[in-house]
């Protein structure tokens, strides 16, 4: 998740992997959730099962995904506020993050424990990924998520891993979810997050320089996803004051619970 880093703590370019320490600070849930229409879950699931599973991958320290669960609830705006009786029977959140140091302190600033899932996990990573996805759906009979959240990660996995990598992502993703909200970084972000590194004397993205998916990253996120993945753009949200979309795509070939 790009984003500046207070001056305090480290330079931006010091986690490649997105895993900025402040970065709620900088782009706050805010900025995503007053695109989001109230109502959206019920809205996209009238008749479901309960409860929803949902899967945020790459969460950061959980401030946005604490967020999304609650504008999706349609709870209190507060991190203060209990968790309503029965809120955890409507969607149960599977947020996870490469970074540990992250994840712990998601846990330990959760007010929704009973809802909320925090975990470490490299999603790229088959070996850990397979079992660790698929213990958590066996606990509720399910073989996949109703909704997936990728807010700020796409280049983070294209920069990491190739355009391969961000091929095998976003099928991975349309794979596990029946609806998922992407929000793409654009191209600029791609060459400022080259720029910071070079700037601390690192080497540069192993892949930055050979990547043939670039220009509007949005839109080539969109054709991959609705060409090759199986999926159709449902909505399109907006943009945040950063100049990031909104896109909420949908499985073809998945049947939401309860549209039969």
């Amino acid at each position: 998740m790009a984003a500046p880093i207070s001056r305090s703590g480290p330079e931006p370019g010091a986690a490649p992997y997105g895993n900025f320490p402040n970065y709620s600070r900088f782009h706050p849930p805010e900025g995503r959730i007053s695109l989001l229409p109230q109502g959206l879950l019920r809205s996209l699931f009238p008749g479901a099962t309960r409860p929803l599973l949902g899967l945020d991958v790459g969460c950061n320290s959980g401030e946005l995904s604490v967020a999304l669960y609650q504008h999706l609830l349609g709870l209190q705006d507060s991190s203060s506020s209990p968790e309503p009786p029965g809120a955890d029977k409507e969607l149960k959140l599977l947020c996870c993050d490469i970074d540990p140091e992250l994840i712990r302190r998601a846990q330990q600033s959760s007010p929704f424990p009973a809802s909320i899932s925090f975990a470490s996990l490299d999603i790229m990573d088959p070996g850990a990924r397979e079992p660790f996805l698929s213990s958590f759906l066996q606990r509720f009979g399910r073989s996949s998520f109703d909704i997936g959240f990728c807010m700020s990660v796409t280049m983070w996995i294209h920069l990491n891993h190739g355009d391969g990598g961000l091929l095998e992502f976003l099928a991975l993703l349309a794979s596990l979810c029946t609806f998922l909200l992407v929000e793409p970084q654009p191209w600029r972000c791609y060459r400022a997050a080259a720029r910071r590194l070079r700037r601390l004397g690192r080497h540069d993205f192993e892949h930055f320089r050979s990547l043939r998916i670039n220009g509007d990253m949005a839109e080539s996120i969109t054709r991959i996803l609705t060409q090759e993945c199986a999926m159709e753009l449902v909505c399109s949200f907006g943009s945040t004051s950063w100049d990031r979309s909104l896109l909420l795509f949908r499985s073809t070939t998945a049947h939401p619970q309860g549209s039969d």
